[in-house]
């Protein structure tokens, strides 16, 4: 099999439940292998592919016997269960047919929120690429809780994406791309090529989920999107079943939608804090405090908090929120909940007057904080 020239060294395809089983119940493994020769091909010619794959439930309702199961999350974990090996025999067993090894990472959001579990997973996605050998992610949802679960693949391809400093992202689906209308319903819906900010009006033209084969629709997508986006990571939306779509979007053609990467992109720790470490609590802040944060860059000051929302420690993950409860940051706090209460709406120089101790004059500092 010849290689391919090209110009993204590494690059991260998502592959959707529909994709895989082509829109039917059962792993449809003759397009699975046209996806594999085309990400082996790219490999041969020095792209570095990392696939995060859907499909767990799918493969575990197959091998089962497509078997009538009550809509519980212990029959889904179930399900993901069994099907997590046969999904991942099926992987191995394609990439062997091009002599390509292949690696099994399983992922939940708790391996992404804890600073120390980030940087262990990103140590082992880049040992995995170091010795040629394709990684191959999934979320764990055979032991995922609501509470530890990333919640769809889309967001965690892009995840990954940060971990292994990408620079591309394909997220492969039914869809030719994002649209200025419903395809399914609207006739007159026009393909939007390329998008270089993800905006609220962008966001209301994403529905819900596109079938009932998966849990990811566009909305998870823009998602999935506007946080690569953020860590300069250029991103592509597109039809799986398009002819050569993995290698076409890989030799920088104009396929489905493009999302263009950030110019200036965020550092790696707050590319972390914005994608991995789920919110612990809010603070809402006064319009002066969004403006210096927004519009100034500044540290986020006791001054600037009006109301505390939740219960954490020192060093947690909290939101940020506007008087009008829209969320307009995120970022690690300086001091728990109960000493924060104590002075907000003080000035810097009063805090250890209250407290008695000081952790520094600011409850954010900017280093430490990022604007959405």
């Amino acid at each position: 099999m010849s290689s391919l020239s090209v110009p993204y060294k590494r690059v991260v395809v998502k592959l959707g439940t529909s994709v895989l089983t082509s829109g039917g119940n059962s792993l449809d493994r003759a397009h699975m292998v046209e996806l594999v020769r085309q990400m082996a091909r790219l490999k041969r010619g020095g792209c570095e592919i990392i696939l995060v794959t859907s499909g767990a439930i799918a493969a575990g309702r197959e091998h089962l016997g497509q078997p009538d199961l009550p809509a519980s999350v212990a029959s889904k974990q179930m399900l993901a269960a069994v099907g997590q090996s046969h999904l991942m025999q099926t992987w191995e067993h394609l990439f062997n047919l091009f002599d390509m090894h292949v690696g099994q990472m399983l992922l939940t959001r708790a391996d992404l929120n804890d600073r120390e579990r980030y940087l262990n997973a990103r140590d082992t996605l880049n040992a995995l690429l170091d010795f040629g050998i394709i990684p191959v992610v999934n979320e764990n949802d055979a032991v995922a809780t609501a509470e530890i679960k990333v919640g769809d693949n889309d967001n965690l391809s892009a995840l990954v994406a940060m971990l292994a400093d990408a620079d591309k992202l394909i997220l492969l689906t039914d869809q030719s791309g994002l649209f200025t209308a419903d395809p399914r319903s609207n006739p007159d819906a026009q393909l939007i090529s390329e998008v270089n900010r993800i905006t609220d009006e962008l966001r209301k033209l994403a529905g819900g989920s596109g079938t009932n084969l998966g849990t990811g629709g566009m909305a998870t997508k823009l998602q999935a999107a506007d946080v690569a986006q953020r860590a300069g990571i250029q991103v592509a939306i597109a039809a799986g079943h398009s002819e050569g779509v993995i290698e076409r979007l890989v030799r920088g053609e104009s396929v489905g939608t493009r999302f263009c990467a950030d110019e200036a992109p965020l550092d790696a720790r707050k590319q972390w804090l914005l994608a991995a470490p789920a919110a612990s609590g809010c603070l809402t802040v006064d319009e002066g405090a969004v403006r210096a944060l927004v519009e100034k860059g500044s540290s986020l000051l006791p001054k600037g908090i009006t109301t505390i929302d939740g219960r954490f420690e020192r060093g947690a993950a909290v939101s940020i929120c506007d008087p009008k409860g829209r969320t307009i940051g995120r970022g690690i706090v300086r001091y728990d909940h109960a000493s924060l209460a104590r002075i907000i709406g003080c000035h810097s120089e009063q805090i250890e007057q209250h407290l008695g101790f000081s952790y520094g004059t600011v409850a954010v500092h900017r280093n430490d904080l990022v604007i959405l």
